[in-house]
């Protein structure tokens, strides 16, 4: 099993991986689709108009989560990395002023999203709660190709029948070095090569890129981390969705800045600024700006924040700790995708904030000297402390209980990295089971708690 780094964190935009930056990307996929041509139609139909359908947990949180927009400037040909979120306002304005999108290398279509977008609460599409389908006609209206797609958590989308094919799939080994798909297989590998967790992740890598490839990537992925720290940091006012949530981040910023100037050393001063990076990228993933996903947007403020939190009180640490970081935080990630979820629609935040945890406290673990056992047994101490957290967000916003959810998970991975450096890795829940765990728990969880918005805080919130 291998999954790269770069498929564990991609940059993008929030506030969503699986309900903005998914249904984006599956908007171009089906875009690609019809320019290829290569399916079954009349040597001279044309395509001249286009619907979007949201179904399951989209159709559900869409609106809150920007599904909605994020499938209008997919079909105008906009990519999740790469598209201004400066600019997204007015190409969406322009869509809904002229009732036509306009992709690059393609004609026009219609496409009028108050009547051509719906968001279909009643009908779930079967493969997965993040289901969404996309139709073109001709000038006559007549049908000409149906596409389904899911946004399987993380940035992820897969076809129909990608989909059916990912379930069909009997265990294989990668072609690289170290094809662990477990975390026994992990440490088993490490054990024999004599290579950190980051070491055999590197060399997987590097199966199918250079050195500098990988190493450019990386620092590119941290460069945006940390400038969504920054940029959360520096802004101010209410986000945006109703909920009238003020960012905080910013004033706490200036309290905690004027006490480090001061060298007023509290006893909370160290946890208060891991929670403080954790709530700016939070922040700055509700109201839309670039992100990581880590492995989510819902949850892609722990990872960040811990590795901050490092950098702030270790001077001496420099760019390849975030490497060996990224890489470790990256390879905990894997093994928690490829045996359960990260997707909070499938098995609720423990996928979410508590894979994002586990990740953070093994790359911690890590880097201040653990061995590799010592670093699946922080993983596991994190995960093993969400199983069960539900994904109820208020409004279908990922801001209540989002953005604190992120700074206490980011807190549990720190906790959880010092105990497990306290102890030789010796432990009685191993990694793997942690994980089956909250697979099961994942398709125990009612669906009212996973990602609709019809259950727990989202319900009695509004209702009080």
């Amino acid at each position: 099993m291998f999954l790269s780094i770069f498929d564990v964190f991609k940059i993008g935009i929030g506030p969503s991986s699986s309900h903005t930056m998914g249904p984006m990307t599956a908007a171009r996929r089906f875009l690609d689709e019809l320019k290829d041509g290569s399916w079954p139609h009349a040597a001279n139909a044309r395509p001249a108009a286009l619907t979007a359908s949201l179904h399951g947990s989209l159709a559900f949180t869409g609106i809150g989560h920007g599904s909605g927009r994020a499938v209008i400037l997919g079909l105008c040909g906009e990519d999740p990395k790469t598209v201004d979120p400066d600019a997204m306002d007015a190409i969406i304005s322009g869509v809904e002023t002229r009732g036509m999108v306009h992709p690059s290398g393609h004609r026009p279509y219609r496409f009028r999203p108050a009547v051509d977008l719906v968001f279909d609460k009643r009908n779930a599409l079967p493969g997965h709660p993040n289901g969404l389908q996309f139709a073109a006609y001709d000038t006559d209206r007549q049908l000409l190709l149906r596409r389904a797609y899911y946004s399987i958590g993380g940035g992820f989308v897969v076809s129909a029948e990608e989909l059916e094919a990912l379930k069909d799939a009997s265990p294989h080994q990668a072609d690289v070095p170290y094809p662990f798909a477990d975390a026994k297989s992990m440490l088993d590998m490490a054990a024999s090569s004599g290579l950190s967790i980051a070491g055999m992740k590197r060399a997987n890598e590097e199966a199918t890129r250079s050195r500098l490839a990988l190493d450019r990537g990386i620092d590119e992925i941290w460069t945006v981390m940390s400038a969504c720290i920054d940029r959360g940091i520096s802004q101010d006012g209410i986000m945006p969705g109703g909920l009238n949530v003020k960012r905080r981040a910013r004033s706490i910023f200036h309290q905690l800045d004027a006490q480090w100037q001061r060298n007023e050393l509290t006893p909370l001063m160290a946890n208060d600024w891991l929670s403080l990076y954790a709530m700016a990228v939070n922040e700055e993933n509700a109201a839309g700006g670039r992100i990581v996903t880590a492995p989510t947007n819902g949850a892609a403020g722990v990872i960040p924040s811990v590795m901050k939190y490092f950098l702030k009180f270790n001077a001496a640490a420099g760019p390849q700790a975030i490497r060996d970081y990224l890489l470790t935080s990256a390879a905990v990630g894997g093994i928690i995708k490829h045996n359960a979820s990260i997707s909070g629609a499938e098995v609720g935040c423990q996928g979410e904030v508590g894979s994002a945890s586990a990740m953070a406290a093994a790359g911690l673990c890590a880097i201040m000297g653990g061995t590799p056992a010592q670093v699946e047994n922080a993983a596991e101490i994190a995960l093993e402390h969400h199983l069960g957290m539900t994904c109820d967000p208020v409004g279908g916003l990922v801001q209540i209980p989002c953005i604190e959810r992120n700074a206490f998970g980011a807190v549990k991975a720190v906790t959880a990295a010092s105990l497990a450096l306290k102890g030789n890795g010796t432990h009685a829940v191993p990694l793997d089971a942690c994980i089956e765990t909250m697979r099961q728990t994942g398709l125990d969880m009612s669906e009212r708690y996973k990602e609709t918005s019809l259950a727990g805080l989202a319900v009695n919130v509004v209702a009080c």
